[in-house]
């Protein structure tokens, strides 16, 4: 049983788009919600703001990319500083989840939807923040969370 019960937002960093899944901890089934299409990080955090008025989550989760050998890169550093930027803004606990794969899985399950790639990408990434987010809740409670200053 998990510690807490609640909803979780999961977020496919990337410097373009940011890809929404939600969760919640009793049942821990992830469902893409979203993808956030925002030049401005002020419009990015307005969106991620929308989206937890709405749901309410107990925890963020963000996908924290690395080497196939789990090496980090620069995704890894950006990945990061958006979860500590989500903790100062929305005053929630922030965890990472392994996302290594998870854009090909992603795509793999769309192509097996029968979507082609160019009717796939709108929901590609919600789709791997969805993956990043089953991840985390098939993990043994979870990779380091980084929570809210007190």
């Amino acid at each position: 049983m998990p510690d807490s019960v609640g909803t979780v937002l999961a977020f496919d960093f990337g410097e373009k788009r940011i890809g929404v899944a939600t969760g919640e901890t009793l049942l821990g089934s992830a469902h893409p919600l979203t993808v956030i299409h925002a030049e401005s990080n002020d419009d990015r955090f307005a969106a991620i703001g929308k989206l937890i008025d709405e749901w309410q989550p107990e925890r963020l989760v963000v996908g924290l990319p690395t080497h196939a050998d789990g090496t980090p890169h620069e995704m890894t550093r950006l990945a990061s500083k958006f979860g500590e930027r989500l903790v100062r803004r929305f005053n929630l606990p922030v965890s990472y989840a392994d996302e290594r794969l998870t854009s090909l899985d992603a795509e793999a399950r769309l192509r097996e939807t029968g979507r082609n790639s160019k009717s796939a990408k709108p929901l590609l990434d919600a789709v791997a923040a969805q993956l990043i987010l089953q991840t985390w809740f098939e993990s043994a409670q979870h990779v380091t969370p980084t929570q809210p200053s007190a």
